[in-house]
């Protein structure tokens, strides 16, 4: 007679070791969300060319994938709350290799645009559930399996763009779409060989996400949240035309820098887990400080490469870890309802980096370079100030 092993029959079976095969498999799947995300970034002209449409069309291939994120994040664990979590996590990722076909095939705008949609989904639906099935998987080590999932998404921003571009040229962006399919097949048969069964324990709806809000700490924690993907979003965006007017490097050396970046907020990961750990408040108030100094410093020395590099390489070690940092303190804010929690979060910060892209455009645009960077630095300050509040240490002193 067959056997089937839920989670919790595994971890007993191990005793309480993590399973980090089943979280190294969940980490190729954010480094395919992130990677499928921003991969048109790289590829507009041809796909503007090939479907006959405009450059600014083809770039509402993001905005749609943003929010159809938006929409799953907040109904997707509702719809789905019936079903075992492992069984939600394949489809997902199904979903995910059917929008790279539909993109990589698309006839026409209206396809394409459908298969953007599908990875929204997937990118929504999943991360909504993450830090609930990391949890589950991890318990006592979740700030080092946060920190190794988000390892895909930080290897994801490194590479996305000049992989897009290189592939693109070498294969065309169809060929380049596609490639992504055999990736996420062979993650979907990972899954199906690592995942355990994970029954689901919340009755999740939308009423109960926005209950949450009662919890004063918890919204508070939302709040200091919104504001550091907003400030970062608002300076992150506009790295690549500070860097060519006003630092004045050529594309060589641009890429080198922007690697530096990418290779700091790896670094950042690496010690985030074993950080999180030991000193959560003082990560969730640090960060976010030293990076609207680290603001304030690029507007003051912009125009030096050296100086400028240092500071970008600083800017990734820093920023990186910050949602590792957060969904640690969600665990430990609201432990039994971290599925309705990290879907509110998850459309939260989707909508603040919509947010911080927009205002920091238009100040870029109209004011100058150095006031987006400002905006940056204020708002990261005061979600510096708010996560002092939203402490786990703020929150037992609130509960006594």
């Amino acid at each position: 007679m067959a056997i089937e092993l839920t989670l919790d029959d595994t971890l007993a079976a191990e005793g309480a070791v993590t399973p980090w095969a089943a979280v190294t498999c969940l980490s190729l799947l954010t480094f395919l969300l992130v990677d499928l995300e921003f991969m048109p970034v790289s590829l507009l002209t041809p796909i503007a060319q090939d479907l006959a449409i405009s450059e600014g069309q083809a770039g509402q291939a993001i905005a749609v994938s943003g929010l159809f994120a938006v929409i799953t994040s907040l109904f997707g664990n509702a719809l789905l709350a019936k079903f075992d979590r492992r069984t939600v996590v394949l489809l997902y990722t199904a979903v995910l290799v059917a929008s790279s076909l539909a993109v990589a095939l698309a006839p026409n705008f209206l396809v394409f645009l459908a298969g953007r949609a599908l990875v929204g989904i997937a990118i929504g639906g999943f991360w909504s559930l993450s830090t609930a099935i990391l949890a589950r998987l991890a318990g006592s080590d979740l700030p080092k399996a946060i920190a190794l999932l988000q390892g895909g998404t930080a290897l994801a921003i490194v590479i996305a763009a000049p992989l897009g571009s290189f592939l693109g040229e070498l294969i065309g962006w169809r060929g380049t779409f596609f490639v992504t399919v055999p990736v996420g097949v062979a993650a979907l048969v990972w899954q199906l060989a690592v995942l355990p069964k994970m029954p689901p324990m919340e009755a999740v709806s939308v009423s109960s996400m926005f209950r949450l809000l009662r919890n004063r700490t918890f919204t508070i924690g939302m709040a200091a949240t919104g504001l550091a993907f907003m400030g970062m979003n608002s300076l992150s965006i506009y790295l690549r035309p500070f860097l060519e007017s006003v630092t004045g490097l050529d594309v060589n050396v641009l890429s080198l820098v922007l690697l530096g970046l990418g290779l700091g907020g790896l670094a950042g990961l690496s010690i985030a887990g074993f950080v999180l750990r030991r000193n959560l408040t003082a990560v969730l108030t640090g960060l976010p400080s030293a990076l609207a100094l680290l603001a304030l410093l690029l507007i003051a020395v912009g125009p030096v490469l050296w100086a400028t590099a240092t500071l970008l390489v600083l800017w990734g070690l820093f920023n990186t870890p910050i949602p590792a940092a957060w969904g640690t303190w969600m665990a430990q804010i609201i432990p039994d309802e971290l599925e309705a929690g990290g879907g509110l979060q998850v459309a939260l910060i989707q909508f603040a980096i919509a947010g911080g892209a927009s205002a920091g455009g238009m100040l870029f645009d109209t004011a100058g370079w150095w006031s987006a960077f400002l905006l940056a630095a204020a708002l990261l300050a005061g979600s510096a100030l708010l996560a002092a509040a939203a402490s786990p240490r703020a929150a037992a002193v609130q509960n006594l």
